[in-house]
């Protein structure tokens, strides 16, 4: 047996180091998914390709004594862009292992979880003759770009043809600073907005004959960046605003612009929802008495899993194999789990620190690799086979 955990210890190395030297910049796979369905092949897993548009996606079912119910495994194969190259100690697409730490993008997000959901499945059948239920992988190469044409499609090809997922673990990192202190029960929604505040360009030395649409709109978007939009509640933090970009001017000192652009982004809470962040907002742009255009982009609604099997036995799991008691929590960013939960499934998000990903240098612990595919054997084991 201990060879055999040592086996797999070294197979979740391995599949990371593949998964990094592919050059899966966002929307591009680079063959990643091949990786991961050789690997699920060789378990007896039927694999299918569902690309959409330039989006590779990948959906792969084993199933047990029964169809239901079914414990899905998401995720990810494209990362962030690297940045400069010259700011890397090493090439970001060579992994490099150095002091116990993997060095490589997608290290952390997430090409290590899913080598860990391969050997945490894979630990799981063998250990396994039979069990209840379906064990399913839902992956795309969409998750850090547009995300229109991975999860969303997937998941609405799945309910086309009747199928529904109980559980779901998203391989997110979810760490603050170790395996397992965090894990993620839902995630704020996200709306964003780009404004655009009209005036009339002109000469510096005659301002009345020109609009200067950055002065115009100083105090609308000092409002805007004071205002409390709610206080949270006990499940999520309070809403917050944050302006991303700001963009006026010709480059030259002695022109008036003639327009304002500004992006921003709303996380928010249940407190508060799309349309009423929209009123609000252009409340304020109103009563400013702006000439703007303003243009919405709705990235997920808010959402959370309360109920269920999935919490409980994601935390005995760290309990149990880590000795560890976990923090619930709905923060940091967005997650593919916003096309998922509204389906009725419960999500975890449970992945390894987040501490480096997408900087330069994104690193992730190998052991921690190691201990999350440990984790996720035994989910599989709490829900497909204790829990029937």
């Amino acid at each position: 047996m201990l060879r055999e955990q040592t086996n797999l210890d070294q197979l979740t190395v391995s599949i990371t180091e593949a998964l990094i030297a592919r050059v899966s910049v966002s929307p591009e796979d680079a063959g990643c998914q091949k990786i991961l369905a050789d690997q699920l092949e060789s378990m007896g897993f039927s694999v299918e390709h569902l690309p959409f548009g330039n989006v590779s996606n990948l959906w792969a079912v084993s199933k047990g004594n029964t169809p239901a119910p079914i414990l899905a495994f998401a995720g990810h194969t494209d990362v962030a862009p690297p940045g400069p190259l010259g700011e890397w100690h090493t090439d970001p697409f060579v992994p490099v292992s150095a002091e116990g730490e993997l060095f490589g993008r997608g290290a952390a997000d997430m090409k290590g979880s899913l080598a860990a959901m391969i050997t945490g499945i894979r630990r799981f059948l063998e250990a396994h003759d039979t069990y209840n239920g379906t064990i399913a992988l839902l992956i795309t190469s969409d998750e850090e770009a547009e995300a229109v044409d991975g999860t969303v499609k997937v998941v609405q090809a799945l309910t086309d043809r009747g199928i529904h997922l109980d559980w779901c673990i998203v391989g997110e990192p979810s760490a603050n600073r170790h395996i397992g202190d965090v894990i993620r029960v839902g995630r704020r929604g996200s709306l964003n907005a780009t404004l655009t505040v009209n005036g009339l360009q002109g000469h510096v030395a005659y301002p009345d004959d020109a609009k200067n649409p950055v002065h115009l709109a100083m105090g609308a978007l000092d409002e805007l960046a004071r205002m409390v939009w709610d206080q949270g509640n006990e499940l999520f933090p309070p809403t917050s605003m944050q302006i991303s970009n700001i963009n006026a001017g010709t480059g030259a000192s002695n022109i008036i612009p003639g327009k304002l652009e500004v992006m921003f982004n709303f996380r928010f809470s249940t407190e508060s929802s799309e349309e009423s962040l929209k009123h609000r907002t252009e409340a304020i742009l109103d009563h400013h008495d702006l000439d703007y255009d303003l243009i919405w982009t709705l990235s997920g609604q808010p959402f959370f899993t309360r109920d269920g099997d999935l919490i409980p036995a994601t935390q005995e799991s760290l309990h149990e194999v880590l000795g560890i008691e976990t923090e619930l929590s709905t923060g940091g960013g967005t997650s593919d789990g916003r096309f998922i939960a509204p389906t009725g499934t419960q999500v975890v998000e449970l992945g390894p620190c987040n501490e480096t990903i997408h900087k330069i240098n994104e690193c992730v612990e190998i052991e921690s690799l190691q201990k999350l595919s440990r984790v996720y054997t035994r989910i599989i084991e709490k829900l497909l086979v204790l829990h029937q």
